[in-house]
C-alpha cells in the first residue's frame, strides 16, 4: 500500500506555518531586543528546514516499489526525521551562543507589550498546525508528519515559556532573566533533537515492531499453534508505515500442498487484520523433516551454514 499523496499536504502547510512563524517572532526579537524571542525565532527557522526536508522524504516514500527498491521507499521517512533531529541540535547551539553573550552584556528590552503580542500570534498558528500535523500522522502511521507535529508542539511550549520571561523581565527589570530562559529554551530542544535522531536511527536498523504488534502477532500464531501445526523463526521489522512480518510453519507431512498453502492465507490474513498495513511472508515446512528445525534462529543464514558443515563432516566419516 504505497503512501496517500496528499500527505505532502500536510508538509505545505508545514512550511506556511513556519514562515508566517518565522516573520512575527523575527519582528517581535527586532522590537524587543530580547534574546529570549530571538531563541524563539530561531527554532521557527529550524521549523522550516525541517519541514521543506519532511516535504522532500514524503515524496520519496510516496513512490512504488521498483527493480532497485522492491520493498518500497518507505525509509525516506527516517532520514527525514534524523536531519530534523540534527537541525535542532544545530538551533539549540545557535541559541545558547546567543544568550552566553547577553549574559555577559545585558540589553534593556524594548516595547514589550508589542512583541509579546505578535508572538502570540505565531504560537497560536503553531499549536493549530502542530494539532493538524499530529492527527495526520497518527491516521496514516507517519513518523514524519508526527516529528514534525512533535517539534511544533516543543516550540510551542518553548514560547510560553519565554513570552513569560519577557513578562517576568519587564516587571522585574532583572535583565539576566532574559538570557538565562533562552538556556533553558536550548536545553529543552536538545533533549527533543536526541530523542528525534534516536528513533531515526531505531527504524534505519530495522528495529521489530513495538511489543503490543508483536504480542498481536503472537496471539494469532498461538489461535493455529492449538491446531496441531508448529511456528518458529518469527521475525518482525517496520520501514516507515510499512510492516513486514515473516515466520515458518510446520505441518504435518502428510498434508497436500494446497492444503498447506490454504493454511498460510488463512494465517496471513489474519495477521493484516490484527496488523495495519503489514506485508506477510510465510515458509512451509514439513514437521517430520530433521531439516526444518535446523533454522529456528533469527540468522537463519549463519544456523543452516552450520547446519551444512555438520552434515558434511558426518558424511566424510
Amino acid at each position: 500500500m504505497n503512501m496517500p499523496p496528499r500527505l505532502t499536504h500536510f508538509a505545505w502547510l508545514s512550511i506556511a506555518a513556519a514562515l508566517a512563524t518565522i516573520g512575527l517572532k523575527t519582528g517581535a526579537y527586532l522590537l524587543t531586543g530580547s534574546v529570549g524571542l530571538l531563541s524563539d525565532a530561531l527554532e521557527s527557522l529550524v521549523n522550516l528546514a525541517a519541514a521543506v526536508v519532511a516535504l522532500a522524504a514524503l515524496s520519496v516514500a510516496a513512490r512504488p516499489p521498483d527493480d532497485d527498491h522492491a520493498y518500497g521507499h518507505h525509509k525516506a521517512e527516517y532520514f527525514a526525521s534524523g536531519v530534523e533531529g540534527a537541525l535542532i541540535l544545530v538551533a539549540a547551539a545557535s541559541i545558547g551562543y546567543s544568550a552566553v553573550d547577553r549574559l555577559l552584556y545585558p540589553t534593556p528590552l524594548e516595547q514589550v507589550g508589542l512583541g509579546v503580542l505578535i508572538s502570540l500570534g505565531a504560537t497560536a498558528i503553531n499549536v493549530a498546525v502542530a494539532r493538524v500535523l499530529l492527527r495526520a500522522g497518527r491516521q496514516y502511521d507517519s513518523i514524519t508528519l508526527e516529528a514534525d507535529a512533535r517539534h511544533l508542539l516543543t516550540d510551542v511550549w518553548t514560547s510560553v515559556g519565554v513570552i513569560l520571561g519577557v513578562l517576568l523581565v519587564a516587571a522585574t527589570g532583572l535583565l539576566w532573566l532574559d538570557p538565562v530562559i533562552a538556556l533553558l529554551v536550548a536545553a529543552n530542544i536538545v533533549w527533543s533533537g536526541i530523542g528525534l535522531v534516536g528513533r531515526s536511527a531505531q527504524g534505519l536498523m530495522d528495529s521489530a515492531l513495538p511489543a503490543d504488534e508483536r504480542q498481536a502477532v503472537q496471539q494469532v500464531l498461538s489461535s493455529y499453534t492449538q491446531q496441531g501445526v508448529a511456528v518458529h523463526a518469527l521475525r518482525t521489522r517496520r520501514s516507515g508505515a510499512r510492516r513486514f512480518v515473516s515466520f515458518h510453519v510446520l505441518v504435518p507431512g502428510g498434508w497436500s500442498v494446497r492444503r498447506g498453502h490454504t493454511l498460510l492465507e488463512r494465517i496471513e490474513s489474519d495477521i493484516r487484520a490484527v496488523i495495519g498495513n503489514a506485508t506477510v511472508f510465510t515458509h512451509l515446512e514439513p514437521l517430520d523433516d530433521p531439516l526444518s528445525w535446523q533454522d529456528q534462529g533469527l540468522d537463519r543464514a549463519e544456523t543452516l551454514s552450520l547446519g551444512q558443515e555438520g552434515q558434511g563432516r558426518r558424511q566424510s566419516l
